[in-house]
C-alpha cells in the first residue's frame, strides 16, 4: 500500500512559481512549505519532517546556512535535504555535497526526475530508520540498550541539576521463573515487565536494559516527592501485572529499585548509578518488591508497592 501522505516534506523557496510546481509535483506527499530559512528552521525542530527541499540561493538566510543549521541540530541532523538548483557546473554541486545534502534537483524542475530523486531519499531514509531501530534497541525487550542509553543518558546528566534521578531495577527471583517455566517464558517475564515500566514512566524518561534482569531509567523530576510517586507507581504496576501464558495461566513477579539522586559528589554517570547499583543491592538484601534511596545523610528511604 502507498504510504506517500505519510511522508511529511519541508520545501523552503522564496519564488512562489517554485513553490507552486513543486506542489503539483508532490501532490501525493504531505508537502509543508516555507519562503524564509528562518522560518525552516523553527518548522524542522516543529514539525515530524521526513525529508526538506531547499532553494541553496534565497536571500537573508542563504540555503547554504539553513543547511549547516539543521545539520549541527541533533534533532534535523538526520533529515535528508535535498537542494533545488539552478546551477548545475560540478564546482556549484561538489559545493552541495560539502554543505551535507544528500541529493539535488535542478531548476526548471522536470517532475519525473523530482519525484524519482524524492522517493529515493524516503527510501534510504526508512532504511536508516530501521537500522538506527536496530542498533539502538534491546532485542527482546525494545526499550534501549546499554550502549544507547549511556549515550542519551550522558547529555541528560550534563543538562541537568540534582532534579536528575536514575533508577537500578532488578527482576526478583527470574531465575526461579525461568527454572520452573523454562526460558521462554522468562523471556515473555523480561518483555512484559519491561513494558509495565515502560507505560508509567514520565515521556521523557531514559530506559534501557543493561543485561540479564536488570534495567535503568533516567529522568528528572521537579521535586524528591514527585521522584518517589514515580518509584511508587513502578513497584505497583509491576506486582499488579498478571502475565499470561499460552497454556491460559499467568505469572507474576516482583522488582526491587535502587535509587541515586544528582548531588555533587555524584559528578560523573558512572558515579551515579554506582550509587543506584549499591541502593539496588541493600534494597535486595532487604527485601522484594521494594525499593531504597539514600540521602546525603546515609539515611536510607524504603518504599514498597
Amino acid at each position: 500500500m502507498d504510504n506517500s501522505k505519510d511522508k511529511t516534506i519541508l520545501v523552503v523557496d522564496n519564488t512562489k512559481d517554485n513553490l507552486e510546481m513543486v506542489q503539483s509535483i508532490l501532490q501525493d506527499y504531505n508537502v509543508i512549505f516555507c519562503t524564509s530559512g528562518a522560518d525552516a528552521l523553527e518548522m524542522a525542530t516543529k514539525e515530524q519532517i521526513d525529508l526538506i527541499l531547499l532553494d541553496m540561493l534565497m536571500p537573508e538566510r542563504g540555503g547554504d546556512t539553513v543547511c549547516t543549521k539543521l545539520k549541527q541540530n541533533p534533532d534535523t541532523q538526520q533529515i535528508p535535504i535535498i537542494s533545488m538548483m539552478a546551477e548545475t557546473d560540478e564546482k556549484s554541486i561538489e559545493k552541495t555535497y560539502e554543505q551535507g545534502v544528500a541529493d539535488y534537483i535542478t531548476k526548471p524542475f522536470k517532475p519525473r526526475e523530482v519525484l524519482a530523486r524524492v522517493g529515493i531519499q524516503l527510501q534510504l531514509q526508512d532504511v536508516t530508520t530501521k537500522l538506527n531501530f536496530i542498533a539502538t534497541r534491546d532485542v527482546l525487550t525494545g526499550i534501549f540498550n546499554r550502549r544507547k542509553f549511556f549515550e542519551l543518558g550522558q547529555h541528560l546528566f550534563n543538562a541537568s541539576g540534582k532534579q536528575l534521578y536514575v533508577l537500578m531495577i532488578d527482576i526478583d527471583h527470574l531465575k526461579k521463573i525461568n527454572d520452573q517455566y523454562g526460558h521462554d517464558v522468562g523471556d515473555i517475564v523480561l518483555k512484559k515487565t519491561a513494558n509495565a515500566i515502560k507505560e508509567v514512566l514520565p515521556p521523557d524518561a531514559i530506559f534501557g536494559r543493561m543485561g540479564g534482569e536488570e534495567f535503568s531509567v533516567m529522568y528528572t523530576a521537579q521535586t524528591h516527592e514527585l521522584s518517589m510517586d514515580i518509584v511508587s507507581n513502578i513497584l505497583k504496576t509491576v506486582s499488579q501485572n498478571r502475565i499470561p501464558l499460552k497454556d491460559g495461566s499467568t505469572v507474576s513477579c516482583t522488582i526491587s529499585i535502587g535509587i541515586g539522586q544528582k548531588y555533587p559528589e555524584f559528578n560523573t554517570l558512572d558515579s551515579l548509578l554506582r550509587e543506584a547499583d549499591m541502593t539496588l543491592y541493600k534494597a535486595k538484601e532487604s527485601s522484594e518488591n521494594t525499593s531504597i534511596f539514600r540521602n546525603r545523610e546515609g539515611l536510607s528511604q524504603n518504599l514498597m508497592a
